[in-house]
């Protein structure tokens, strides 16, 4: 009886099953890159808001501490957005009629307040205290970057559950005293471990990485 299958369909079958395997590692490799992209993260993308508000001139450039405009930071879960008034302390008087800060203007004569879109969104299943983090030692550029050096505010980091729990694992890599908790310009010392243990102890600061602790 004749040959059904040429003498070599074997080692097409097996290239063809390890091609096929590949070929889904492959796959799944590439949803996992995309999953971490800025393209689905929308990290270091800049959102449009209704003033184009300088944090490098305001923060970098005059000095004016993050305090001043998010004043509950220290305080509750949000660190606050400011209201009109807040810029018009100076405004009144400084760049009074520059039609840039006009939106600014017609907000404090109206009342209504304007509607700055959010950079850094969690989702709502994700529960997230500012003042909690303050206490513990965590600056503002570790999680919002150098924002005295951006004209427009952008997500520095991926925001994701992974991102999280680097620090939540391993806090003594990451905290600070709390006197430098608003410098922007912090670098930790070549000792951050050694520092990082001591203030961990000092802290109290709890490795937290179980679910509810975030998802409540």
């Amino acid at each position: 009886m004749p040959q059904i299958f040429d003498r070599h369909a074997n080692n097409y079958a097996r290239a063809s099953i390890i091609g096929i395997v590949l070929l889904i590692g492959a796959g799944f490799a590439a949803l996992d890159r995309l999953s971490r992209s800025p393209f689905v993260t929308r990290a270091d993308e800049f959102r449009e808001q209704p003033l184009q508000f300088s944090h490098q001139h305001h923060v970098g450039g005059v000095g004016i501490d993050c305090r001043y405009c998010h004043t509950s930071v220290e305080t509750s879960a949000s660190a606050g957005i400011p209201p009109t008034k807040t810029c018009m302390n100076c405004h009144s008087q400084i760049w009074a009629d520059s039609p840039l800060l006009e939106p600014v203007r017609e907000s404090f004569r109206t009342g209504e307040p304007l509607r700055w879109l959010r950079v850094h969104d969690l989702p709502d299943f994700v529960y997230f205290n500012h003042s909690v983090h303050v206490k513990k030692g965590v600056g503002c550029a570790t999680c919002h970057g150098r924002v005295d050096r951006m004209p427009l505010v952008w997500q520095s980091a991926s925001l994701q559950m992974e991102w999280c729990l680097q620090c939540h694992r391993n806090p003594e890599r990451f905290v600070r005293p709390r006197a430098a908790i608003f410098q922007m310009d912090y670098q930790p010392p070549p000792d951050q471990l050694e520092l990082g243990a001591r203030l961990v102890q000092e802290y109290d600061i709890q490795r937290l990485t179980s679910c509810s602790v975030c998802h409540r």
